[in-house]
């Protein structure tokens, strides 16, 4: 745009006898270049941003309470990402290659006698859509995209980014796209395989727990296929969701000596499905209401029949101009914890698929987390503060209390309390400019004995009083902003 001024200007300074008329030509076309590359800058756009982020942790039971007497651990994680996209005539595209690596993890120089086993680098995103009705069209969206990229819907309880966690979540897949009139609707797919096959679909899904899903599953799923329909209402809005994910049937093997017990993957699929309304409604000017509901059935991943559900409502009530408050309430499902679980017994143990557990049940992720619960299910009890202090400074206070969802047993033939421990999470989010953001947050939760015990963490000689602490840069620069 600034070339086409000066152009312009030139062009205009020949009245004033600044320019000779043997440039007259050359100003005139550089012009007609110029305003025809603006015209199709309008159709065809490029984006270029990146991502540089820096996360010091100071974890002193994170995760899982640790023994008495052992020490915090402390470190720096980084991700690096760089996005490139493209949107033209009926199609989008885009890349997004990210790296990550703690701090010290690699080698400060090439060591060519060897191989490097940290390989932090990957392709987080990468796809195409392309659009199905052309300019023409009454109807605002109808696309396919197809390729690796992030799945998020509704508030990410059951299918989201997972931002948190460095590295973040993706999916291979293929998802057709409709949107009009305040309606959404998204149909899509996924078929997994480790490698190219001359025969045969078997997939271990071993070599895909980067992307698997919650509550350490530890399986990367065969296949999947869901349907999603939203609506935008004048008072909210409120969505459907039906997702299927089907895991590769296995047989166990024992064989040698000693005997060592093997998983032989073989043809079929089990498959899980997940079912619910999600809502989001403003009932008053200043009461908001979240809530949803699903249901599981079907089998899990080793063939156990499902029966689970989950519940939640959340409240958040404006109190003047700055502050935010509300409570809320999460129940997750889980098995009895008294009676005995066989290979065919049903599983009642409501599994949040491919969320964000880390945004629900406290940041110190002790629930549906890369490390596994979620046996006896969880009621998760939650009062949410938040005040803006300025405009690029906020204050946030949440205080949860967890408790098992079924009954705990002390291995005896007796009952542990359900009570499980009260986490305090506090954080603060002050943005230095719009692409710069620095983040701080501490954790501290009072456990019980219950949540050391083998029905659920299994930490002899606990430390009951864990905490967690991270400071967080995020520089997030868009290349081609003007300045």
């Amino acid at each position: 745009m600034q070339k086409i001024k000066t152009t312009l200007l030139n062009i205009q300074g020949l009245k004033k006898g600044s320019i000779s008329s043997a440039n007259l030509s050359k100003s005139i076309f550089l012009g007609i270049a110029l305003t025809f590359l603006s015209h199709n800058e309008a159709k065809a756009q490029l984006t270029a941003t990146g991502q540089i982020r820096e996360r010091t942790e100071i974890r002193a039971g994170q995760g899982t309470l640790q023994k008495d007497g052992e020490k915090a651990a402390l470190f720096n994680s980084q991700r690096a990402r760089l996005n490139l996209g493209f949107t033209g005539y009926r199609f989008k595209v885009f890349m997004a290659l990210q790296d990550v690596r703690v701090w010290g993890q690699d080698a400060s120089s090439i060591n060519r006698t060897t191989t490097e086993a940290n390989n932090g680098i990957m392709l987080h995103e990468a796809w195409g859509e392309i659009m199905l009705n052309d300019t023409t069209s009454t109807i605002q969206n109808l696309s396919l995209k197809i390729g690796r990229q992030e799945i998020s819907y509704d508030d990410q309880k059951v299918l989201g980014g997972l931002d948190w966690l460095q590295q973040g979540r993706r999916h291979d897949a293929i998802v057709f796209k409709f949107a009009n009139k305040g309606w959404i609707a998204d149909v899509g797919a996924a078929f997994n395989q480790n490698k190219e096959l001359g025969t045969g679909t078997v997939y271990n899904g071993t070599n895909s727990a980067y992307g698997a899903g919650t509550n350490g599953i530890g399986t990367m799923y065969k296949s999947f296929q869901y349907a999603y329909i939203g609506k935008k209402l004048s008072f909210g809005d409120i969505s459907f969701l039906f997702f299927k994910d089907d895991f590769n049937k296995y047989t166990n093997v024992t064989s040698g000596t000693p005997a060592v017990t093997t998983k032989v993957y073989g043809e079929g699929v089990w498959s899980r499905n997940t079912a619910g309304f999600y809502f989001n409604s403003t009932i008053a000017r200043k009461l908001n209401l979240t809530g949803s509901v699903y249901h599981q059935g079907g089998h899990d991943k080793d063939g156990r029949s499902i029966s689970a559900n989950l519940a939640s409502i959340t409240s958040t009530l404006q109190v003047g101009r700055k502050l935010f408050v509300g409570p809320g309430i999460d129940y997750l499902s889980g098995d009895d914890g008294i009676k005995a679980v066989t290979a065919t017994t049903d599983n009642n143990r409501f599994d949040p698929l491919y969320g964000t557990p880390h945004k629900f049940w406290g940041s110190m992720d002790y629930f549906y987390a890369a490390n596994g619960f979620g046996k006896q299910g969880l009621l998760n009890y939650f009062f949410k503060a938040k005040y803006n202090m300025r405009d690029n400074l906020t204050l946030l206070l949440d205080v949860h209390g967890f408790e098992a969802a079924n009954t705990l047993s002390n291995g005896a033939g007796g009952k542990l309390s359900s009570y499980l421990g009260t986490e305090v999470d506090l954080l603060v989010k002050y943005n230095l400019t719009k692409m710069i953001n620095i983040e701080a947050g501490y954790s501290y939760m009072k456990a019980t004995n219950s949540m050391a015990s083998a029905a659920v963490k299994n930490v002899t000689n606990p430390d009951l009083s864990p905490q967690f602490a991270y400071v967080m840069l995020n520089i997030k620069p868009n290349f081609l902003a003007k300045k």
